[in-house]
C-alpha cells in the first residue's frame, strides 16, 4: 500500500485531520518474562503501573505468540516477520564470539520503515550478532542509532552486576573466560564492563533525546525497545531497587515498566502520543530453573526452552489513543505479525521474501478476528528431520512432539523437566486451549470423535507449512571465535582480562 494510501486510511480513523502524518512506532520488548508476570495479568505482588495502563487504554491480546523459547530466534522473527529457520538463527542462541549473526540480506522492520523517511533507533539487548567488526550490529540492520549491549547481559564475568548498594552482589552466577559486557553506542565501546546500575538512566536519556530531535525534524520514528529485563540475574537501579514487594526479580520489572513510562511521558510533552502506536510484548517464557527469581507462567504449561505454551505464549498490548479502542482480543497473533502490520500503517513496501507474518489491523483497529490461521512451534533446536513440534488452529493445538529442558526444570510437572527427553505422538496430543489452557487434558478422538476432522485440518496446515519452509543456513553452526569478542582495547593482553575502560562521553 502507498503512502497516499496510508494517509488515506488514517484520515478515516481521524476526521478532525485533513492530512493525518505518519504514524510513529514504539516496540518494546521484555526479556523472559512470563504470561503471569504482570499485574494487568493478575499477579499480586508485581509492580507494572505503566504497562498496566498501557493494557487498560489499549488492546490486550490473550492468544499472542513468539516463534521460539528462547532469545536470538526470537528476536530475528520478531524484526523480520519470518521465522528463524529461514534466517539461519538456530539452534539455539549467539554468544559473544559468534562468527555468525542476522544475514544482512533479512530486511528488519527498520530498514522497512527507512525508505519513508523514519528516523530509527534501538536501545537495549540486541542478540543478533556482532561478527568481525560489527557486521551484524544493529547499525547494519536499518538502525540509525543504537545503545546497548549486543548479546545477554549474562554472557560475561558479572562481578560488576550489583544491586544498591554497590557492594551487594546479585544473586546467581554469568559466564567466566568471556570478556566484561560491553556498552556500544553506534559500534563503539563506550563503557566496559557496563555499570548496570546506570545503565537504565542512559537508556531513558537517549529515547528523550531521540524522540525530541524526531519531533523536531517533523520526521517520523521507530524506536525498538528490548529491554534486559526481566532476564536472569536480575538487576535493578537506585531509583527502583527494594520498591517491589516480589524482590530482585519484581525490582527489575518495575525498572522495566519505569522506562516504558519515562517514554510515555516524553510522547505527551512532545504531544506526539496520539500519533504513536506502542506495541509491548515478550520473547520468551520465563526461566523456570531460577525458581521465583525466573518469572511465572501464571496458568500455562512449563516455560523457557519449551514447546509448550508456557514456553512461547506472551503478554502483548497495543496501545495508539483515539485509533485503538481499548479492549481485549483473543485473535490467534504473533510477533512475526508485527513487521507486515507497520508496513501496512505506515503505506511501506513489504519486502520481496516470503514473510510468515500476517497484517494486524483489522485486530487493531476494528478488533476484528484476524488473518492468521495458524501457529507453528519450533523447539530450540530445530531441524529438517523433526520439523514443527505443535501446531495451533483456532482453539486447538496439536504436540506431534514434546521435550523438556533445563531452563524449565524446578516445577512439579515433570514434562517441563530436561529429563522429559524427545518424545514423539502418533496420533498427536490435542489439546483445547479455550477450555484447557494449561494443557492438563489431552483429547481423544475415540471420546470425541468429532475432531479427526479438526486433527485432518491441522495435519494439513503442517504439510502446507512444512512443505514451504526452506531453511537458511545455521549462523550458530558457524560457531564461535574468541578474538571477535568485543574489546575495547583491542590490542590489550592478556585478555579477556585485559578488556575493560572507564566510561567514555556519549
Amino acid at each position: 500500500m502507498g503512502s497516499l494510501n496510508a494517509l488515506v486510511l488514517f484520515t478515516v480513523f481521524i476526521p478532525a485531520c485533513r492530512a493525518a502524518p505518519l504514524p510513529n512506532f514504539v516496540l518494546l520488548f521484555a526479556d523472559d518474562l512470563g504470561y503471569g508476570d504482570l499485574g494487568c495479568l493478575g499477579h499480586p505482588t508485581s509492580l507494572t503501573p505503566h504497562l498496566d495502563r498501557l493494557a487498560a487504554d489499549g488492546l490486550r491480546f490473550t492468544d499472542f505468540y513468539v516463534t521460539s523459547p528462547v532469545c536470538s530466534p526470537s528476536r530475528a522473527s520478531l524484526l523480520t516477520g519470518r521465522y528463524q529457520t529461514r534466517s539461519g538463527i538456530y539452534p539455539g542462541v549467539l554468544y559473544p564470539g559468534s562468527r555468525g549473526g542476522l544475514p544482512l540480506n533479512e530486511t528488519t522492520i527498520a530498514e522497512v520503515l527507512k525508505p519513508l523517511g523514519y528516523a530509527t533507533a534501538m536501545m537495549g539487548k540486541w542478540h543478533l550478532g556482532l561478527g568481525a567488526g560489527g557486521t551484524y550490529l544493529p547499525t547494519r540492520q536499518g538502525f540509525d542509532h543504537y545503545l546497548g549491549i549486543p548479546y545477554s547481559h549474562d554472557m560475561g564475568p558479572c562481578q560488576n552486576l550489583t544491586c544498591f548498594p554497590p557492594d551487594v552482589k546479585c544473586f546467581g552466577h554469568c559466564d567466566t573466560g568471556v570478556v566484561t559486557v560491553p556498552l556500544m553506542h553506534g559500534e563503539t565501546i563506550k563503557q566496559q564492563p557496563v555499570d548496570f546500575l546506570e545503565l537504565e538512566e542512559k537508556y531513558n536519556n537517549f529515547a528523550s533525546e531521540f524522540i525530541q530531535t524526531a519531533v523536531n525534524k517533523h520526521q517520523p520514528f521507530f524506536l525498538y525497545y528490548p529491554s534486559h529485563h526481566t532476564h536472569y540475574p536480575q538487576y535493578a537501579g537506585k531509583n527502583s531497587v527494594g520498591r517491589s514487594l516480589r524482590g530482585p526479580f519484581g525490582d527489575s520489572l518495575l525498572e522495566f515498566d519505569s522506562t516504558v513510562g519515562n517514554i510515555l511521558q516524553t510522547l505527551k510533552r512532545t504531544s506526539i502520543l496520539n500519533n504513536t502506536l506502542i506495541f509491548f510484548t515478550g520473547d520468551n517464557g520465563p526461566s523456570l530453573m531460577r525458581m521465583s527469581r525466573g518469572g511465572n507462567a501464571g496458568l500455562l504449561k512449563c516455560g523457557k526452552g519449551t514447546t509448550y505454551e508456557g514456553g512461547m505464549r506472551e503478554p502483548a498490548i497495543a496501545h495508539w489513543p483515539g485509533i485503538i479502542r481499548p479492549g481485549v482480543t483473543h485473535s490467534l497473533s504473533s510477533t512475526l505479525d508485527i513487521l507486515p502490520t507497520f508496513a501496512r500503517l505506515a503505506g511501506a513496501q513489504l519486502p520481496s521474501v516470503q514473510l510468515d507474518g500476517v497484517d494486524m489491523t483489522d485486530i487493531l483497529l476494528h478488533q476484528g478476528p484476524g488473518k492468521r490461521e495458524a501457529m507453528f512451534f519450533y523447539p530450540t533446536n530445530p531441524s529438517e528431520k523433526y520439523s514443527v513440534f505443535a501446531v495451533r488452529m483456532g482453539k486447538y493445538k496439536a504436540h506431534y512432539y514434546t521435550q523438556g529442558s533445563a531452563l524449565s526444570d524446578t516445577t512439579p510437572d515433570q514434562d517441563c523437566h530436561v529429563t522429559s527427553f524427545l518424545k514423539q505422538h502418533d496420533p498427536p496430543l490435542l489439546f483445547d486451549l479455550e477450555s484447557d489452557p494449561s494443557e492438563n487434558y489431552s483429547l481423544s478422538t475415540k471420546e470425541h470423535p468429532e475432531l479427526v476432522s479438526v486433527l485432518q485440518q491441522i495435519q494439513a496446515f503442517k504439510d502446507k507449512f512444512e512443505a514451504s519452509m526452506q531453511f537458511g543456513e545455521s549462523e550458530i553452526a558457524k560457531g564461535t571465535d574468541p578474538a571477535l569478542e568485543p574489546c575495547c582495547t583491542p590490542q590489550c593482553t592478556p585478555k579477556p582480562e585485559c578488556c575493560q575502560c572507564g566510561t567514555l562521553s556519549l
